[in-house]
């Protein structure tokens, strides 16, 4: 049984890029949905649908991006904050990325956000993740 479906996911979207994967399978929650719409609006992701796994259980089919290269668009994916140890952050405070070049998610109370979307609405909570 998964405890931490942000952490699986990102860990299934690592070793998916890593293996040069077109597309991984994520257990379906409301906070994966929203980090991948905040993955896909970054232009980290191609974006994600609807799907079922071989179990027939809700899931979500998230479709990587790579460089014409074929190296993978997401180098860098650390979980933050887990559930045993959470991390909150001031809207000052609030960690960059590969000197900006990179984002970090968080889950404030306007909803899931980019750390430069949190920025400019200045509110500050959660960091979920870094991406880079």
């Amino acid at each position: 049984m998964i405890n931490d479906h942000v952490s699986d996911m990102i860990t299934r979207i690592r070793n998916g890029q890593r293996a040069g994967h077109r597309s991984v399978l994520v257990t379906a929650s409301k906070l994966n949905k929203n980090v991948l719409e905040v993955l896909t609006r970054e232009g980290l992701i191609e974006g994600f649908e609807a799907a079922k796994d071989a179990q027939e259980h809700n899931a979500l089919k998230v479709n990587l991006k790579y460089f014409a290269s074929g190296r993978p668009v997401i180098s860098r994916a650390v979980r933050v904050s887990r559930p045993g140890c959470r991390k909150y952050s001031r809207t000052e405070k609030l960690p960059k990325v590969s000197s900006g070049l990179g984002i970090s998610i968080v889950s404030t109370s306007k909803g899931v956000l980019a750390d430069h979307e949190a920025r400019k609405l200045k509110v500050g909570g959660e960091v979920i993740a870094l991406f880079g």
